[in-house]
């Protein structure tokens, strides 16, 4: 509750400025989804990284440019994977890590502009900047060293989006959308300071929200 309260009062501080800008809030649920395809280790395909999925707090922010135009910035609190081996490695838990991935879409909203039901699609572009890397006692164990570190760069991508809009009055209404996001990312091990593992990581998720609209 501390953390949905905190949400919703950044939320309020940011939009009231913009009241008059046409702007409105999406405040839900979002699950980011990791595509199941293995990513391999040091261009091994027998040894491969895959990702578990995540649900957080879900904040994005619509700016009505025109009827049919809106501009949406997609944000949340920071997503937490669990990363695990496949194939030779399946079983094993590699890392822990976080992320955020802040992702901005233009998106075309079909009917009328008083319809209480809108589709819409979207496309847009996304940045993803990992954090905390945690490296899993087993894969110490593998590497045979506490000294062991993980690093991951920052993504950009594209993003493709498909939702709804239903309105329940004029100011409050239901917010759907599912979209897919290129990430990929170098995923580097490190052991005593040297390098030891490499990954192309293709995360590429699916990411689905349902939430509350409120217009300002």
């Amino acid at each position: 509750m501390k953390k949905l309260g905190a949400a919703l009062l950044t939320t309020l501080l940011v939009a009231a400025p913009l009241a008059q800008a046409k702007l409105s809030v999406n405040v839900g649920l979002i699950n980011v989804n990791p595509s199941d395809t293995a990513s391999a280790i040091d261009q091994n395909k027998a040894l491969g990284l895959v990702a578990d999925s995540n649900t957080q707090l879900g904040i994005t922010f619509d700016y009505k440019y025109t009827d049919n135009i809106v501009f949406e910035l997609v944000a949340a609190t920071p997503f937490s994977h669990t990363v695990n081996g496949a194939g030779g490695l399946a079983g094993a838990e590699i890392a822990k890590v976080k992320h955020l991935p802040p992702t901005f879409l233009a998106q075309y909203h079909f009917f009328d502009s008083t319809a209480k039901f809108r589709p819409f699609v979207g496309a847009g572009l996304n940045y993803t900047v990992f954090f905390s890397e945690d490296p899993s006692a087993a894969l110490k164990a593998t590497l045979k060293t506490d000294d062991v570190k993980v690093e991951l760069d920052s993504s950009f991508g594209i993003a493709l989006q498909a939702g709804f809009n239903y309105d329940i009055d004029e100011k409050w209404g239901i917010h759907g959308m599912v979209s897919k996001i290129d990430i990929n990312t170098d995923a580097t091990v490190y052991a005593n300071g040297a390098k030891a593992l490499t990954s192309d990581v293709e995360l590429d998720p699916v990411v689905a929200m349902l939430g509350v609209k409120y217009k300002f």
